[in-house]
């Protein structure tokens, strides 16, 4: 079978994770082989090979003393070791004898495609961690130890001046480094879909995500301190063992290194078998030799494990998922018009999931605060309040007007001014509900800002009836009027909330609806929307 088609089969698998967060949204991706040529062996191609081995780079010279061992004194013995990232080698039409790959993730991937191996405990580990100069480290960590969530954090902020990371699809790092981020942003809330994107706001900052860490280490050993401003040295992932070889060789600018705290994982080196026998068996048996233990030891490796390594997921869709969600992220514009229910009938009590009394108003705001944080720099947004609490007043009011979420507003940044009024948001003591004019005149503003490449949606939190107002109109003349072009996105509050309708008006845009009974609701059916609409194409 060709590499082409064992990576479709990889893709085929991620997609069945994937989807279940974009709220079932078809999306189809093209899994890119890479674009690297297989480096030729080193030795030199050897005729008389009977055993063809593959090893990580950094691992690669090691093993090939241990396998000269079986040949003692020729250059061409029975054993050609080539020196090979895991991706490629995965991606082989041809797979190798024995592959040692810098991850135990590489075998399980390739095992998609029926390529079978018989893996053995790794010969050395190596945690991932996060480097940067001095300066910048005191940005991210407390000594050596730091977390993920500190990381994200700091680079949506913009106190963080440049991240990199590898490409997931193609380094081992990078990978790693994807599988401990979703981990510790699931820590930081119970909704998956919430996480990933959470996890996908340090995608969308990152400097360069397909930079490759041994050539930012060589580029770094390189800079001296008058260069350094030049390069704009930030925080990246790499192993312990690269930092160790880049911190032992004295270069002008070092670097300190972190360990993630809320996601802590680490390369591991498997001997990964296809083809026993006699040669094999000799081969493993020099790979476990006390002279190559000590050799991994200098060159920087771990003899065994970190004590709270996170564990590999062992389905194939659950690694290499959140690996295309990553390396395949479209950077996309949205535009988001909020329209808020202040109505009277947002007061009624209601229960919330959790059974607790409270009201429809106060369920909507807190939500809506936790929803607020999910909106990107790449959003222009403004909000609304529809309701009539006298009878000559207008169906809707501006709350915050309509614009760039990092520009300002009544001079403060928008997001602040977005989130101060959602905290303040009260519904009028006795008001009707113009539901359907506002969602109508919403649609009709929102489509002339619509513009080709930018993502244009209507978000109405409502209770979903559309009552006792000058404006009220029939159902079905409502939807009559509504239009497909901009999606409406209809969250319903409280158990008396006209789901039907808010349905039927979602579904008439190419938009979806929700109901909320948990102040996560909200958050995560924007999430899902966002997840889908960032999702490869």
């Amino acid at each position: 079978m060709s590499a082409s088609r064992r990576f479709r089969l990889l893709v085929a698998a991620a997609v069945a994770l994937i989807l279940l967060v974009a709220g079932g949204a078809l999306v189809r991706w093209k899994w890119p082989r890479p674009a690297t040529d297989r480096p030729a062996a080193s030795p030199a191609f050897c005729p008389t090979a009977e055993l063809r081995v593959a090893a990580a780079p950094e691992i690669a010279g090691i093993v090939r003393a241990a396998a000269d061992r079986l040949s003692p004194g020729g250059n061409c013995g029975p054993v050609e070791v080539v020196a090979e990232q895991p991706a490629l080698t995965a991606a082989a039409d041809s797979p190798p004898d024995v592959w040692i790959p810098s991850s135990s993730a590489w075998p399980r991937l390739a095992a998609v495609d029926g390529a079978k191996y018989t893996v053995d405990r790794p010969l050395a580990w190596s945690p991932v961690v996060i480097a940067a100069p001095e300066g910048i480290a005191q940005l991210v960590a407390d000594g050596d130890r730091t977390t993920w969530a500190r990381l994200v954090r700091g680079t949506a902020e913009h106190r963080i001046p440049a991240v990199t990371m590898p490409d997931p699809l193609k380094d081992t790092v990078g990978l790693l480094s994807v599988l401990g981020i979703h981990a510790a942003m699931s820590r930081t809330t119970a909704d998956a879909g919430i996480a990933q994107l959470r996890a996908l706001t340090l995608r969308s900052r990152l400097k360069d995500a397909a930079a490759d860490p041994a050539t930012l280490l060589a580029r770094d050993a390189a800079v001296t301190e008058e260069t350094a401003a030049i390069y704009d040295i930030g925080a990246f992932p790499v192993t312990e063992q690269q930092w160790r070889r880049y911190q032992r060789a004295r270069p002008k600018v070092p670097l300190v290194a972190a360990y993630p705290q809320d996601g802590p994982v680490e390369a591991d080196y498997p001997i990964a078998v296809r083809t026993a026998g006699d040669l094999t068996d000799r081969l493993v048996a020099q790979l476990r030799t006390p002279q190559t233990r000590q050799a991994l030891l200098d060159a920087g490796f771990r003899a065994a494990p970190q004590a709270r390594s996170f564990t590999l997921p062992t389905a194939a869709d659950r690694l290499i998922g959140p690996a295309v969600q990553w390396s395949q992220y479209r950077t996309l514009s949205f535009q988001v018009l909020l329209l808020v229910d202040a109505s009277g009938s947002m007061n009624d009590k209601i229960r919330d999931r959790a059974g607790r009394t409270t009201t429809k108003a106060a369920l909507l705001r807190q939500s809506g605060l936790a929803a607020a944080s999910l909106f990107g720099e790449d959003t222009s947004i403004g909000m609304w309040y529809f309701g009539t609490p006298a009878p000559t007043s207008p169906a809707h009011t501006e709350a915050v007007s309509f614009g760039p979420i990092t520009a300002g507003a009544n001079g403060r940044p928008r997001r602040d001014v977005l989130t101060a009024k959602i905290r303040s948001y009260r519904a009028a003591k006795v008001a009707g509900t113009p539901l359907y004019r506002t969602v109508l005149d919403g649609v009709a503003s929102m489509r002339k800002r619509a513009k080709p490449g930018v993502v244009t949606l209507v978000v109405v939190l409502t209770d979903g009836d559309d009552r006792e107002s000058r404006f009220a109109m029939g159902r079905d003349e409502f939807l009559g009027q509504l239009t497909a072009g901009v999606p409406v996105f209809g969250v319903g509050y409280g158990a008396g909330a006209d789901m039907d309708t808010l349905r039927r008006m979602s579904a008439s845009t190419g938009g979806q609806a929700a109901a909320a009974s948990n102040p996560a609701d909200l958050a995560s059916a924007m999430a899902r929307t966002f997840l889908a609409a960032h999702a490869p194409g």
